[in-house]
């Protein structure tokens, strides 16, 4: 997705009188935000979002220290805003360690990451593990790395969240992220699953935690455009053409675009399932539905 919109065109948004919401950004990562009365309201659906996802998913239980993944890309950066500021207001009540995995892709610019995080006094980690080269070698010329890399940088980030004293690792997987998993293992994978907004990992030690599950895609690029954040594009690896994620992106923009509000239906779906009316047994007794008959 193109980040074109432009911090004019919140204030655009603010109407034909100009005028401009009242001042709310206290942390420094919103010290050169918009002040529109568009933005303004951009970023509180997005925080009720957040909260609200961190509410229905218990996310706070138990958890005193997070480990931010923090990727360079809008979604990432703009959870972490989306954190410190619920943090700043007391909201928040948990330590934040924003961590970027420099794996080793070409071309890869080293500083601009550890230079944002220290220009906004955010703490962090920039680990350096040269995955890449793995993933070159392993997967077949033509195929796409993104799957062996992902699992590679998964349990980095494991690693480092321990090494860090947290309890949780919190990635910046979105409303459409979750959707178009959920297509792709119901066309590809024959089964019905989806990204789950809190999961344990398979050692049992630590939370994943997807504090941006209800928000939409397309508020989040809005929101990095006009925060203007030093993106750094996921293409790097060259490895991007032709996913099957890619598809199942198309087919959902489409549908959207035919029928306004389908995503959040979709999405409301996933959380209202009922086992006796699917067709798996393990999820329900079917063998011990039988007609009431009157003695």
């Amino acid at each position: 997705m193109t980040l074109s919109t432009s911090a004019e065109q919140f204030d655009a948004d603010a109407g034909d009188d100009g005028e401009i919401a009242e001042a709310i950004a206290v942390h420094p990562v919103f010290a050169n935000a918009p002040r529109s009365v568009g933005f303004n309201k951009l970023r509180k659906r997005l925080i009720r979002q957040v909260r609200q996802a961190i509410t229905d998913f218990d996310m706070l239980k138990g958890q005193k220290r997070w480990l931010v993944g923090l990727s360079g890309g809008k979604d990432s950066y703009g959870m972490l805003a989306l954190l410190l500021d619920l943090k700043w207001r007391g909201l928040l009540p948990v330590d934040l360690v924003a961590c970027n995995l420099d794996q080793g892709q070409p071309n890869f610019p080293k500083r601009v990451l550890p230079d944002y995080l220290a220009s906004i006094g955010v703490p962090h980690r920039i680990e350096y593990r040269d995955t890449y080269s793995v993933v070159t070698e392993k997967v077949p010329q033509g195929a796409t790395y993104c799957s062996l890399c992902s699992r590679l940088r998964r349990g980095n980030l494991y690693r480092i969240a321990r090494e860090e004293g947290c309890e949780a690792l919190v990635l910046g997987h979105h409303r459409e992220d979750i959707l178009e998993t959920f297509f792709m293992n119901f066309f590809h994978g024959g089964r019905l699953s989806a990204m789950p907004a809190k999961l344990l990992n398979d050692d049992g030690d630590l939370m994943v935690l997807r504090p941006l599950a209800y928000a939409a895609e397309e508020d989040l690029a809005r929101f990095a455009a006009a925060m203007q954040f030093p993106i750094i594009p996921c293409d790097l690896c060259g490895s991007q053409d032709g996913l099957q994620r890619n598809a199942m992106k198309e087919m959902l923009a489409g549908i959207e675009a035919k029928m306004p509000g389908r995503k959040d239906a979709m999405l409301r779906a996933l959380a209202h399932v009922d086992p006796s009316h699917l067709l798996d047994p393990k999820l329900f007794d079917f063998s011990s539905l039988s007609p009431t008959k009157d003695e």
